[in-house]
């Protein structure tokens, strides 16, 4: 299966999906501390995704089993997938959220890290390595570029930290679909794979452990944690690759990136 080229006003429907996406992931922030359940958390965005933005939120009834909630919730130890619930988060505790939006039928896909509290020394680090693995990454994005260059920037990042890279989950091309191809793993050797052409989109989304990479899916057939119950973290944006470069589409006003990246030389 080949990767699916957007057209113009396809990229116009993902622009304004993303921007959905990015901005639940705003209005949360304030509501992440002590004391709060993660499905309160759910309840918050879900509300926010109808009632405000007029949006479905794609996880609700996804997949087989049906995944129960609005967004995921990964803490501490969970990798990804984690089912919002009634345990409250504590101090310390650190948290993936993410957030899909479906709007006029296209998909905005984004994740953020966050702490409650004061975080550990080695949770602030693993979740800034993180982040610079998809960073690293999304630099490299421009037509000619390898998924397999992608993939080498987030393994190389983490594993110079002694952290390792979540081999069985990874990005998706994104549109229409809430999964498309191609698949876009966080490892992998430079110069090998798909190359990206323009008109592609797609996310990136390294899942980075503080322990060993292996993961364990549990009973729900949903939540993935770290095999050796080490920290894991993980950021996401939704992608698109432009004639000279990459947009992207889920950018935060928080973050320090531009939303276009050209590579005009």
């Amino acid at each position: 299966m080949a990767a699916i080229i957007k057209t113009a006003e396809e990229i116009e429907k993902m622009r304004v999906a993303g921007k959905l996406a990015a901005d639940v992931l705003t209005m949360i922030t304030p509501h992440v501390k002590k004391g709060v359940t993660t499905d309160e958390l759910n309840t918050l965005c879900h509300d926010y995704i109808v009632n405000v933005q007029g949006a479905v939120p794609a996880p609700l009834n996804y997949g087989h089993p049906p995944f129960p909630k609005s967004i995921c919730t990964s803490v501490n130890h969970v990798i990804c997938h984690g089912i919002p619930s009634d345990k409250k988060l504590k101090d310390g505790d650190t948290l993936n959220i993410d957030v899909t939006v479906i709007k006029d039928g296209y998909h905005g896909d984004t994740s953020k890290m966050f702490v409650v509290g004061k975080p550990s020394i080695l949770a602030e680090r693993l979740i800034r390595v993180t982040q610079e693995c998809l960073y690293n990454a999304i630099k490299l994005v421009k037509p000619g570029t390898t998924l397999g260059d992608i993939g080498h920037a987030c393994q190389q990042h983490a594993e110079k930290h002694n952290y390792s890279i979540v081999r069985e989950y990874c990005g998706h091309g994104i549109g229409a679909g809430f999964h498309e191809d191609p698949q876009i793993v966080h490892y992998g050797k430079p110069g090998t794979g798909e190359t990206i052409e323009a008109g592609m989109c797609f996310t990136i989304e390294p899942m980075v452990n503080a322990g060993k990479r292996y993961s364990k899916l549990l009973p729900d057939q949903w939540t993935v944690v770290t095999k050796d119950r080490s920290l894991s973290a993980q950021w996401e944006h939704t992608l698109l690759v432009t004639e000279n470069g990459v947009e992207i589409l889920t950018l935060r006003d928080e973050e320090d990136l531009p939303r276009v990246i050209s590579h005009t030389s």
